[in-house]
Formats: C-alpha cells, structure tokens, sequence
C-alpha cells in the first residue's frame, strides 16, 4: 500500500475547507433550516455566518477583494450548506451565477465596479435570463434595451429570479437587436437603486423556501452605458458560457441535499425498531441504503471531474458540466424520495429534515436548464465530435 499515492484524491486544502464549512453549517445553519422552511424566510444567520467567514463568494477573483478559490472549492461549499440546508445552498450558489457573466465578458473597470461588494459580502448579485413566456427557449426573450445618450434603457420583466430583493446587482440579459436573434441579446449589470427597477411578489414554491424567488421589472429603467456586459449583442454566448461554470453548482447542492437525506436515514434506521429489531438490520433496507451511498457518491466524483474540466477550460467541459447537473439532480430526486420512505409516515410529517430535502431537491432537476434541456446539450456535444 502506498499512503503516499496522491492521484485521485482531494488536495488537503479542499479537505479542511470541506471540514470547515460542515463545522460552521451544523452550528451555524443546520439549527434554522426547518424555521426558515417553515416560515419562507430568508437565512439571515446563514448569510451573516457565511459571509463572516468568507464563504459566501469563495470564486471571486483576489484582485476584486475575494478568496480566489477554485471550482472544485466553491462546489465543496455549496455541497456541504446544501446538505443541512437548500435555501442557504443558494447564498454562494446564486452570487457565482450573477457573478460568473461579468467575471467572463465583462471590462476589468466593470468588474471593480461590481466585485469588490459582493466579495465584502455588502450586496449580492441575481442573475435574470428566464421570462414567463421564455424559459427553456430563452432567445424568445421580450425584455428590450436601447442605447439613449450615456445610457442603457431596459424595458420588459423577468421570471423566477432566485434571491431577487436580497440581492442588490442583477445580472440582466435583454434584447438589443431583434433582427439577430441569439446574436442580438446583450447582457447588463442592474443595481436595484437604478431608476425604473422594481421587485415583484415572491412566488409560493414547493421548496427552497428560504430564497425568495421573484420577478423583477424594467419601466424605462435606465442603466448607465458602462455597465454593459461585454459588447453589444454577446450576451447569449455569455448566458451559455456561464452556465458551464455554474451548472457543477447545481450538482454540488444536489449532492449535498442527497447527503443530507441520507446521513439522516443511516441515522434514523439504526434507532427505529419493528419486529424486536432495528429496521437498519433489515436486508430490504439496507438494500435501499446501499443504492442511495453508491449514487450519491457517483454524483458527487461526476460534479467534481465536471468543475475541474470548467476550471481547466477543457474541450469538453460544456458535456460535462450538464451531465454533472442532470445525473446529480436526478440522484438527488431519487435520495431524498427513498429517505422518505424509510422514515415511513414519520418521513411525511415536517417533524424530520427528509421531506424538506425531498421538496428541496426536485428544484435541481428544474432551474439553469431542466434536464431534458441538459440531455440535449449533452447529444449536441456528443455530435460536434
């Protein structure tokens, strides 16, 4: 044997990161994750212990005041708040997503304008491409926005926005050229002061119902012409370039809700007793545990070999950066569903996390992208071969 051999294994770095984060989320978030479910409130203490100990933006660049981590790192941290708490999950998760657009394509003076708050944890940023009418067919997008004088003047709305009223930047994708389709879709920078900027009603949701998740308006809503995201008429292939980076993400929280159910059912089958026995001494049920151990562990290996890929920017990071999303989004589905059946009818009360995983998870399957959008991408890339 070779304890030496280092070739597949976490540096020590992302282990006592990992360590660190599961610390802090089993003292600091785990005890009011059911209350904010409960309640459909957002996690203030997760907020305030995220970002005291800087893990509420781990990816953003040193020279924008953050921890320069690396893909893999910002996964571990999402994984292990998701696995005590979705809502809270969003926190890192969704400030990588309204960051990465500008972080990509965006001018250095735009990103010191923008970064530097949201690394001090001052302000988040929400990323807005979804409209009711264009979700899956985002190009269909109706939101415009025109160039007058010295600024941008956005007008439309935009759906299902995740931390929307929390968030003081949004990252805006709108129309500025309706004759070049794909190509005629820019993206901007929005601050929720910017004259004509209003948040909607928060939407009534099956989970995660500790981020608020609205739409947000633009009625002549003017944004100065330099918080434009790359050049005019880039915004989808920013859109697209983003969610290679933030799609790993997705399968890290999923990963960590599907942990989450199932550290809790090991727990559970060990003390529930039937029949003189604990139910854990059961074959069908350890059956059950043993499916649920092996794919949330194959899910997690898949989302990190997919966040290494984006980090190095291989060829073929866009394949699995969905694959990662869709496979532990699915597992996540499957996780949280059987740790309700072992719970049995204890598993469908609100008494126990399991359920509130259960709801939690299936969002994964759904937003940046659903995973019948991620099997097309998938056979896309698997044909441009």
């Amino acid at each position: 044997m070779n304890d030496a051999f280092d070739a597949y294994q976490l540096p020590e770095e992302h282990q006592e990161l990992r360590a660190a984060v599961r610390a802090l989320a089993e003292k600091e978030i785990a005890p009011h994750a059911a209350e904010v479910d409960e309640e459909s409130r957002f996690p203030t203490e997760a907020l305030k212990a995220l970002t005291a100990a800087g893990f509420h933006a781990v990816f953003l660049p040193e020279k924008y005041g953050g921890d320069g981590a690396d893909a893999i790192a910002g996964c571990i941290v999402i994984e292990e708040v998701a696995r005590v708490c979705g809502s809270s999950s969003l926190i890192p998760g969704v400030n990588k997503l309204g960051s990465m657009p500008v972080l990509l394509s965006g001018s250095d003076e735009l990103c010191q304008q923008v970064m530097p708050s949201i690394a001090r944890g001052e302000a988040m940023i929400s990323y807005a491409l979804s409209e009711r009418e264009s979700g899956s067919d985002a190009v269909a997008m109706k939101t415009k926005a025109r160039l007058d004088g010295d600024h941008w003047v956005l007008n439309g709305g935009k759906a299902w926005i995740t931390n929307a009223g929390i968030s003081k930047w949004y990252t805006v994708f709108a129309v500025t050229d309706p004759d070049k389709g794909a190509n005629g879709v820019s993206a901007f920078v929005v601050h929720a002061d910017d004259p004509g900027f209003e948040v909607g009603n928060k939407e009534r949701k099956l989970g995660i119902k500790g981020s608020p998740t609205c739409e947000i308006y633009f009625t002549d809503c003017t944004v100065p012409a330099d918080r434009i995201i790359g050049e005019p008429g880039t915004g989808f292939k920013t859109a697209m370039r983003t969610f290679d980076h933030t799609r790993p993400t997705i399968g890290a929280q999923a990963v960590g809700l599907a942990q989450g159910a199932l550290d809790a059912s090991v727990a559970y089958v060990k003390e529930r007793k039937q029949f003189g026995k604990a139910i854990g001494e059961f074959q069908g049920v350890q059956f059950m545990l043993a499916d649920m151990a092996m794919k949330v562990e194959a899910a997690r290996q898949m989302t990190y070999v997919a966040a290494a890929k984006v980090e190095r920017g291989e060829p073929d990071m866009t394949f699995f950066a969905s694959a990662a999303k869709c496979y532990a989004s699915d597992v996540a589905m499957e996780v949280t569903v059987d740790a309700v059946q072992l719970f049995g009818g204890a598993g469908y009360t609100r008494d126990f996390p399991v359920e509130r995983m259960m709801r939690d998870a299936k969002i994964t399957q759904i937003y940046e992208g659903t995973n019948q959008i991620q099997r097309m991408v998938m056979a896309r890339a698997l044909l441009r071969r």
